[in-house]
This record gives C-alpha cells, structure tokens and sequence, in this order.
C-alpha cells in the first residue's frame, strides 16, 4: 500500500522532518522559503496533507483551488487565524492544530518582555555593546520593578494562565484579566488570587503592565487602539505574544513617542516580518522577532502533535487536535 504523500511547507526540527520521512512520502521545504499561493494550490492538489506554519497564507483563493487531493491540513502552530476556517469547513477540509504543549514556553517570552521592558534591558545591551557605557551611577537607566506590581491579561487561556503562574508566585504580582464571554474554572482564580475585569477598559486602568494573549482575526484587529492606549498608566507596559494585529502599531508608536505609557514588549507585529520601521527608532519598545514557542523541546512537541494528528486521521479516527 502506498504511503500517504506528505507536503511540509517550512523546515521543521530535523527529529520531526525524520518520523515523517519514515511514515509518508514527503515533500520537505529544504530551502525554508515561504511557499507563493500557486505553490501551495500545487500542494493541495497532489498531496494527501498539507502540513502548514502560522505564516502560510490559506486563504479561500489557496482553497478554492480545483482537483484538490489533499483532505488534511496540519497546523504547525496553536493559532490557525491564517487559515480561511469557513472556507475548508464548506470544502469538508479537516483542520488541526497543536495546543498545550507551547504553553510555558510562549508564557516564558511574554514574562521576559516584561521584565525587559521594565528594566529596560535593550536599551541597556545596546548601550554596553555600542561603548558607550562608562560605568556605573545612581540615575543611569532607571527602570520599574516589577514584584509586587499588577498585571493585566487580556485573554485567559492557557498561555495567560501559565504567565499569571509564573508572574503570582515568582514576583508576587497581582493578578486581573479580562475574557468576553467564557468563564475560567474557579479554581484557577482562586489558586491565582486573580480577579476578573468587567471590561477591557477597566483592567488597562488597573494595571501596571498588559499582557495580551486573545487569539487574531476580525474580531480582536487592533483591540488595542489609540482611545484604548490613552487608558493606560504612564509607567504601564504593553506586552504582545498573541497576533500582530491586535495591536494598532501606529496608535502604540505614537503613544511610546508621546509618554502615554512607559514601554513596549513585543514579539509580533503587524504585516511581520515587515514591521512599522518606526519601532526601530524607540528606545522603550523591546522587539524579538516571533520567538514564542522557539525552543528545542517545544518546536519538537509540536512537530510530534501535528505527526499524532494526521495518523489519526489517516487511521480513519478522529483528530485530537481538530479545529475545522
């Protein structure tokens, strides 16, 4: 029996590039280019499964392409708002995704951000590393603290919820967070001392630092915006692990040129990797280049979640992992 054909449309961790090659025939990106929307209509036509990153853009123009074989898209990644979700439900398209095993590692980025931003640790670097530091004194580069201050997570899922655990009982943070409509278990308020806002407004006056963590699309473009930002506190942080367009970047520019807030931590932009030029410009934003889930053990996780994904599926059963 012929082996599923397999199409990967970024490199992945050669651990899990092997498994793959040992259970389907695979069509590897060894280049690591992004794939153009005529290449990936070519995937979905001669492949069983396209195995897909955050960055691919599957849109109803990349679906709707004729004689598809593929029955199956992977998601390399918890977040699926680059894929046109309606549109692979109407075409009976099964989507997955790979959630829980990215969670500490993309809240460890969110908590190093803020302590960045706080502390003003970019600046610094580039300040030591430019010779320009000519020792220590009791006014150079004065930052905030941070235990004991209040963070504010708009969007309490899992990631929220493992950065309010490293953020309450490592620093000693008070804990606020806002979510529209679902309610988390008590316990996880309880055990986090959190308290709930009733709106988005009310949490971006309390806090000393706002960690977004609300999933993209139309509903959440650029939540945070100009009239939103002027809520903030002056000494207040903003902190971006979620999706580049929740955040209205001319708005946030404007207001850490003008004082509105004191920092920026952010590890996604709009229209990335293509970012506003003017953050590069800012002494108080801190800027990594989409490095949530970077690590070895994580990437390698969700490699294997995408594997157990599709073998389900191939296996005639239904995915863990299933969006669509």
């Amino acid at each position: 029996m012929n082996k599923p054909k397999v199409v990967v449309t970024r490199r992945w961790p050669a651990e899990v590039e092997t498994q793959l090659q040992a259970l389907y025939d695979v069509q590897l990106n060894e280049s690591d280019v992004p794939m153009s929307a005529d290449e990936l209509k070519h995937a979905l036509q001669t492949a069983d499964a396209l195995l897909t990153t955050v960055t691919d853009p599957i849109t109803a123009d990349v679906l709707n392409t004729p004689n598809k074989r593929a029955r199956i898209i992977g998601q390399f990644g918890v977040g699926y708002n680059n894929i046109d979700i309606q549109t692979a439900k109407a075409q009976g398209l099964t989507v997955t995704n790979t959630p829980h095993v990215l969670d500490d590692c993309t809240a460890d980025i969110a908590m190093l951000l803020l302590l960045m931003s706080a502390r003003r640790a970019s600046e610094a670097e580039r300040m030591v590393r430019a010779g320009q530091w000519t020792g220590w004194t009791p006014t150079q580069l004065l930052g905030q603290k941070v235990t004991g201050k209040t963070l504010g997570l708009i969007g309490f899922g899992r990631i929220a919820q493992a950065m309010a655990k490293k953020a309450h009982y490592g620093f000693g943070m008070n804990i606020l967070f806002y979510v529209p409509r679902s309610t988390p278990e008590q316990h996880i308020i309880d055990d986090l001392q959190a308290t709930r806002c009733a709106s988005i407004e009310d949490l971006l006056a309390q806090a000393d630092f706002v960690s977004l963590h609300c999933p993209g699309g139309e509903a959440t473009k650029r939540l945070i915006n100009e009239t939103r930002l002027k809520l903030m506190r002056p000494t207040a942080h903003l902190i971006n692990t979620a999706r580049g367009d929740v955040v209205d970047s001319e708005a946030l520019i404007k207001a850490l040129k003008e004082g509105w807030i004191a920092g920026a931590g952010l590890d996604v932009f709009e229209g990335e990797p293509h970012l506003d030029p003017e953050f590069l410009t800012l002494d108080n934003a801190t800027l990594l280049p989409h490095l949530g889930s970077a690590s070895h053990e994580t990437r390698t996780a969700m490699g294997n979640r995408v594997i157990a994904n599709i073998g389900e599926f191939f296996a005639g059963r239904e995915p863990s992992d299933r969006v669509a």
